[in-house]
């Protein structure tokens, strides 16, 4: 035998021996890890219609009519009094979609008040209501801190397994249209075939949703790599803290300042001055902007309504937009319902790679028995 023919047959042998581990690694990681992916899955399938169902499991909530600017600034006024001594962390304001306010606690917890007057409308708590213990499960496992950094681990695991199966897939650009192909016996052609070719067809949506959820774990890190990468101009610098004061705060004027530094946004959230920091900050939608409830922000001084900085996330550089982007696209926030459905059926598709997965190994194994 020629060296060449040597070295080509130790070549094959090392591809089989490598092609070999893969499939199993991807077979156990699949059957193993690929159950938590599954349910983390249809957890966001539930969660991208949270609106929608929030709505129609508390339909007074959004029976309300929107409040005039006097009214958003008394009830703001009632909610800097009530509220944060009880742990606070911040409030989206009435919209269209919402007509109340919207609490946000350190507990995880959410209160909605009425948006003409403040009154309590509901409570909602981790444990107790089926969406926030779905999203808590969906971005934290249900363990905090430490869920979410397992959840990132968790995110190149499944990414690495898309990839491998389409390494392991892969036919060659000859025989691409047959491999597509649906079979339906024998059993184990029939579950492997389903396995491959709906996964082929849609990767490109499984590793959009998987990558920008796992970005969203390490959401600074992503931001400062992607604005190092584009080579953004320097961030506009948050402005220092300042003493939190006694005096009563006109937020009809802070609102209205805020107002005029981002000309046309829509004002979405507001964390208010806190024991250490007399700052307010506003997140704000502006035309454009992707995430619901806006990247771009005002922080003021509401003592003297006076704003102390600006961000028009629709002006930042490329990074930036592209770090902005990461949330709403994993959320189905771009494209409207079209861009929703597509995220919702991408959560089913891992219980359904899942199933056919273990019905396909199940079969081979019984086959092998025989």
């Amino acid at each position: 035998m020629s060296a060449s023919a040597t070295t080509v047959e130790a070549s094959a042998r090392r591809a089989g021996a490598v092609r070999y581990w893969l499939k199993r690694l991807h077979l156990w990681v699949g059957l193993s890890v690929g159950l938590v992916y599954a349910l983390i899955a249809l957890s966001g399938s539930v969660l991208v219609l949270q609106g929608p169902l929030l709505r129609l499991m508390h339909p007074p909530l959004a029976a309300h009519a929107l409040p005039d600017a006097a009214a958003r600034a008394a009830v703001l006024t009632r909610i800097a009094h009530e509220w944060p001594s009880r742990g606070l962390r911040g409030a989206d304001l009435p919209t269209a979609g919402l007509p109340v306010w919207q609490l946000y606690f350190s507990d995880g917890s959410r209160r909605y008040l009425d948006p003409s007057n403040g009154d309590l409308l509901l409570t909602r708590a981790p444990g107790s209501d089926l969406l926030l213990t779905l999203r808590d499960w969906h971005t934290h496992l249900l363990a905090g801190k430490s869920g979410e950094a397992a959840l990132g681990v968790l995110g190149w695991l499944m990414l690495g397994l898309l990839l491998s199966g389409v390494w392991l897939w892969w036919p060659g650009r000859r025989n691409l249209r047959g491999s597509l192909r649906i079979h339906t016996q024998p059993p184990a052609r029939r579950w492997v075939s389903w396995h491959r070719s709906v996964g082929a067809i849609s990767l490109p949506l499984l590793l959009l949703v998987t990558l920008t959820g796992t970005l969203m774990v390490y959401g600074a890190g992503t931001r400062h790599v992607l604005q190092t990468l584009f080579a953004d101009a320097p961030a506009t610098p948050t402005p220092a803290r300042i003493a939190p004061r006694p005096q009563a705060i006109d937020w009809a004027a802070a609102l209205d300042a805020a107002q005029h530094a981002l000309p046309g946004a829509e004002l979405r959230r507001i964390a208010l001055p806190s024991a250490n920091d007399g700052r307010v900050t506003i997140r704000a939608r502006a035309p454009g902007e992707w995430h619901p409830v806006g990247r771009s922000q005002v922080w003021l001084d509401p003592y003297r309504a006076q704003v102390l900085a600006a961000v028009d996330a629709t002006a930042e550089g490329t990074g930036a937009r592209l770090s902005n982007a990461v949330y709403p696209l994993h959320a189905g926030s771009v494209g409207g319902l079209a861009g929703k459905l597509l995220v919702l059926l991408c959560g089913l598709l891992p219980p359904f790679f899942l199933v056919t997965g273990f019905l396909f190994w199940r079969t081979r194994q019984r086959r092998q028995r025989r």
